[in-house]
């Protein structure tokens, strides 16, 4: 591993330090097989600014107003397509406030964090591998971290929260992604998005602010655990979408944790799924759409059936008045058991103080993986690429109940519109969706829903593929859907 090749001295320490461009550039090597990958890496911030203007209105200076840290990996010793100009690609994850980690460490950058087959980190003090799976092999790599989580910052007197919002957020990544480009004379090169979770939020709504703002067409983007209309996942009295979304999950869970009744139990996963799917979406949605309405029999009935395919009792489905919540369901499904069931992730459990209660102490899932990528990050950025700072990374930022969303005042939130314009815009953009059976918090009907209801036309819905994955919402810290996932990844980034 070279030093590096270009360090600049920090400023003068300060209380708050003014922001600057800071970036550290490393030589690497990554042997795969019989190709060994020669690349570069350049992590760092860079300064956004904001026009500045005097007492008459007129535009007098370019105000800095944040810096964003991110990470970029370019191959060096050629890119196997001739002299065509190798893929750029610019991840994010979600949250919000969520830094990049789960996706450079768990899928798409040279090294990843250690899991079993299943996905379960190992015990303290964790580690780092080789990823053969890298996406790098087909694209170059730009992780961005937005303001407020991994060093991301922003200037003096400056309010973070002020770029905690969904279009301030958008103005900023979208800033970022221009500046690359022009710095780094990328323009020539196809362009894709990555998000996951809210990331695919964002990814959305960039796809159309790219366009419009800064004359960017993208390629292709790629979003992992879809959440682009929120109204399917938010359990509010009278929105009835999420209680029939949500069952296939729920049945795909039970099935998992052989909490099924014996007939679909036996049955493979995939066929508990689609039974699910047609009865939430045919007798399940009609019941719901009913209310008080629903006759005794009919009520009795349905509650049967959510009960069949939910692994719950009749008697509790009743008691939630046909509506068992995600949270409840988290406590509820393994209560017998003493055990709670995870958020991102169903296959794990945890267990709490005692077994009562309607929702778990904590997200088993989440609780599995977040000490093993924080520790990922932090020893990559210090040993490997030669990042020193003595500021917290943050990995995530609990921000999300204080996202602002003022486009969106007093409705749900939905950024369809903006991925259906631009896809109408730019007929060659192409879509990758992939979702997880086991994830309740974005679940894969959730994400059908959305998609099936964007109003793209026909001639353009060949360029939307959907994949399903036997894993929660990070479905590639489960090893078979990591080599599977990097596979449809690698296909979709390659030019024609």
């Amino acid at each position: 591993m070279a030093e590096a090749k270009d360090s600049p001295s920090p400023a003068a320490p300060s209380a708050t330090p003014p922001l600057q461009d800071r970036l550290v550039t490393t030589e690497h090597k990554l042997k795969l097989g019989k190709r060994t990958l020669e690349y570069s890496v350049t992590c760092g911030t860079l300064v956004l600014r904001e026009d500045e203007h005097d007492k008459e209105g007129q535009r007098s200076a370019d105000k800095p107003c944040a810096a964003l840290f991110f990470v970029a990996y370019t191959l060096t010793n050629g890119n196997g397509n001739g002299a065509k100009p190798r893929p750029v690609t610019f991840s994010f994850n979600g949250g919000p406030g969520s830094s990049s980690v789960w996706l450079h460490l768990g899928i798409l950058g040279p090294q990843r964090v250690v899991t079993d087959e299943m996905g379960n980190a190992p015990p303290p003090p964790y580690a780092l591998t080789d990823n053969e799976h890298t996406l790098l092999t087909d694209s170059d790599l730009v992780f961005i971290d937005p303001i407020g989580t991994g060093h991301s910052r922003m200037a003096e007197g400056e309010k973070v929260a002020e770029f905690h919002d969904y279009q301030r957020d958008l103005d900023a990544i979208g800033e970022f992604i221009r500046l690359y480009l022009t710095r780094f004379g990328r323009w020539d090169s196809p362009k894709y998005l990555i998000g996951e979770s809210y990331g695919t939020t964002r990814a959305a709504g960039l796809t159309l602010h790219l366009q419009d703002r800064h004359d960017v067409f993208l390629n292709g983007v790629m979003l992992i655990s879809m959440a682009v209309d929120l109204q399917t996942l938010c359990f509010d009295h009278g929105n009835e979408l999420p209680y029939a979304l949500f069952l296939p999950t729920y049945a795909a869970t039970a099935w998992y944790h052989e909490a099924l009744v014996p007939e679909l139990q036996k049955k493979p996963l995939r066929e508990v799924v689609a039974q699910a799917e047609a009865f939430a979406y045919g007798d399940y949605t009609t019941a719901l759409m009913q209310g008080s309405r629903l006759d005794t029999m009919t009520r009795d009935h349905i509650a049967g059936q959510v009960a069949r395919f939910s692994g719950l009792s009749t008697e509790y489905v009743l008691r939630s008045d046909l509506r068992p919540g995600e949270f409840r369901y988290f406590k509820e499904l393994l209560r017998h058991r003493g055990q709670t069931i995870g958020r991102l992730d169903t296959r794990f459990t945890g267990q709490d103080r005692d077994d009562a209660g309607e929702k778990p102490e904590a997200d088993a899932a989440m609780s599995n993986l977040v000490g093993a990528y924080a520790a990922g990050i932090n020893r990559l950025l210090k040993d490997t690429l030669k990042f020193e700072a003595d500021a917290p990374y943050v990995v995530h930022a609990p921000i999300w109940d204080k996202w602002g969303w003022k486009d969106f005042a007093n409705k749900y939130v939905n950024v369809g519109a903006s991925l259906r314009r631009a896809m109408h815009a730019n007929p060659h953009m192409r879509v990758y969706v992939a979702s997880g059976y086991y994830d309740l918090a974005t679940p894969h009907s959730a994400g059908d829903y959305t998609l099936s209801h964007l109003g793209v036309r026909n001639g353009l819905q060949k360029n939307i593929s959907v994949s399903y994955f036997e894993a929660g919402h990070m479905m590639y810290i489960h090893r078979p859907s990591l080599e599977r996932m990097a596979r449809e990844l690698r296909r979709f980034v390659k030019p024609d």
